[in-house]
């Protein structure tokens, strides 16, 4: 169970706020991007930690200097408007997650805001006559109907006008109570009784209990089954709770950074091992298909033109009906299934030994894999990204030396796909793609592929500057990409070349797609 802050949690924070009113900030500093950390001086310095973190907005003291970042433009103008400034007064607006921090300043009055309402979470800084002058987080009209813009008027928060949960009533809806949070309902519907929580919320007698994995609350939660330790004070217990928390979802975050490039590897070696395996399964029909070609030849008199079948006997007696391709001769027959038979054999050992290796490299994928889901310290996430670097599992994207493109590729229907070796696969879908595709996108040590003598998409296999390392089943699934989207994609043979795209150039004046290209090799492709 997750213990929220909720509205009682900085009832308590700003009662623990009071013995510094009166005393002086000294410094201003970000300790996260979302996290704004001011330091009171008033018999000792102590900063209180006002995050507007969408997943952990919360305000309390911490006990060490953060260690700051580097200044910003939103920092520069906190620090204009709050350093050396004298503290006036530290209060909650109603029964609601807003805090408010007066200070008398080098720029005259100003009221420090931290609505601390989750994903809409903001801290800003309020000038004597309500114009905004500092933001940790600009919001435009196009992200909010409530702005919040340097200049422009603050706005509170629309919430409803409803009546502080001290005033409820037992039976009452707490719904329509301000202040009544929805951990707190289910506490009190829990059995805590409801007089006490609203006598310790105006009395201002609080708890400091930390709930170890949960969180922490100025309320004991016995009622929920959970065991509350005494803290010196509730801004001890939220920080220590929320260092944990935000280690936990760091460490999750980065585990799900690693996990989803060697996820695609073991996907892609899971369907390299498939074809592999249905590979050599075919190499098992090799003796038929060399027993048709000799069968071909010894009846091809009784063969008819365009017939799409030849009626045989084989060699043990039995009639055999022959598939034959019908715009062939019988003699193109027969070397088709002899060339197929001897691609076949030819391919066999070097497919069981790819199977092999391929099987092993998905093996140590999933073994990395586990040992990702099992990782509890950074140490460990260390050890494993080394490993997938190592291995050059994962492809890292090179710095962008421009403003990011709004759309992909600029918006040209360029597709993306993924080879059995993790290699990343590009085709155009249109002629104007193809182009981009070609003279914009690839590198000169990328691999392109197009079919021999026909239309259809220009293929490039992105190399990351190491051709050579580049292995079979990658080249075969470009290849096989090129064939689908081509006009010859229904052909039982093709024929597909590929280069290095330095040796492909686009001549100048020519119609969009074409180009032409030099230092080919070739992959032949059956069904």
């Amino acid at each position: 169970m997750k213990i929220p802050f909720d509205s009682l949690c900085l009832a308590a924070v700003v009662q623990e706020c009071q013995p510094f009113v009166g005393g002086r900030i000294q410094k201003v500093l970000l300790a996260a991007p979302n996290e704004l950390a001011v330091a009171i001086y008033k018999e000792r310095e102590q900063y209180l930690l006002l995050s507007a973190d969408p997943q952990f907005a919360r305000a309390h003291w911490i006990a060490r200097r953060p260690e700051g970042m580097d200044a910003t433009p939103a920092l520069t103008l906190f620090r204009r408007y709050l350093k050396e400034a004298k503290v006036a007064f530290v209060r909650q607006r109603g029964l609601d997650r807003v805090l408010e921090i007066g200070a008398d300043g080098p720029e005259g009055p100003v009221v420090l805001v931290a609505e601390l309402m989750g994903k809409h979470a903001n801290v800003m800084l309020v000038a004597e006559d309500r114009r905004v002058v500092a933001a940790l987080k600009w919001i435009g009209p196009k992200l909010s109907r409530r702005p919040i813009l340097p200049g422009q008027p603050y706005e509170a928060p629309p919430l409803p006008d409803r009546p502080p949960f001290t005033e409820a009533q037992p039976g009452d809806d707490l719904n329509d109570y301000e202040g009544a949070s929805p951990f707190l309902q289910r506490l009190i519907q829990a059995g805590y009784p409801l007089a006490d929580a609203q006598a310790r919320v105006r009395e201002g007698r609080y708890e400091t209990l930390a709930f170890p994995g949960h969180g922490a609350y100025p309320l004991p939660l016995d009622v929920l089954n959970l065991v509350g330790y005494p803290r010196l004070t509730l801004s001890t217990a939220l920080e220590a709770h929320f260092a944990e928390a935000q280690r936990d979802r760091d460490l999750a975050l980065r585990k799900q950074r690693m996990q989803n490039p060697l996820q695609r590897v073991a996907d892609a070696r899971r369907v390299a091992v498939r074809e592999i395996r249905e590979a050599v399964r075919a190499a098992r029909d090799v003796p038929t298909q060399q027993m048709w070609g000799e069968l071909i030849l010894a009846y091809q008199y009784q063969a008819t033109p365009g017939a799409k079948t030849l009626d045989a006997m084989d060699y043990e007696g039995r009639e055999i009906s022959i598939p034959l391709k019908s715009d062939l001769t019988p003699l193109e027959n027969a070397q088709r299934y002899f060339g197929k038979a001897k691609r076949v054999k030819s391919r066999a050992a070097a497919m069981a030994e790819q199977e092999v290796r391929i099987a092993r490299d998905l093996e140590e994928v999933e073994g990395l894999l586990l040992r990702l889901e099992r990782a509890r310290d950074p140490a460990e996430l260390d050890a494993i990204e080394a490993e997938i670097d190592r291995r050059r599992w994962r492809h890292r994207a090179p710095a962008p030396t421009r403003r990011k493109e709004e759309r992909p590729f600029a918006g040209h229907a360029v597709r993306e796909m993924l080879s059995p070796g993790g290699y990343r696969v590009l085709y155009g879908e249109t002629a104007t793609a193809n182009d981009y595709l070609t003279t914009k996108v690839a590198r000169p040590s990328d691999y392109w592929f197009h079919v021999r003598g026909g239309g259809g998409a220009h293929v490039v296999l992105m190399t990351m500057n190491q051709p050579q390392r580049v292995q079979m089943p990658d080249l075969i699934y470009a290849a096989q990409l090129a064939k689908r989207h081509s006009s010859q994609k229904h052909s039982g043979y093709v024929s597909v070349d590929y280069t290095l795209k330095k040796y492909v150039r686009k001549p100048r004046g020519s119609a969009s797609g074409l180009a032409v290209y030099t230092h080919e090799k070739t992959l032949h492709l059956e069904e």
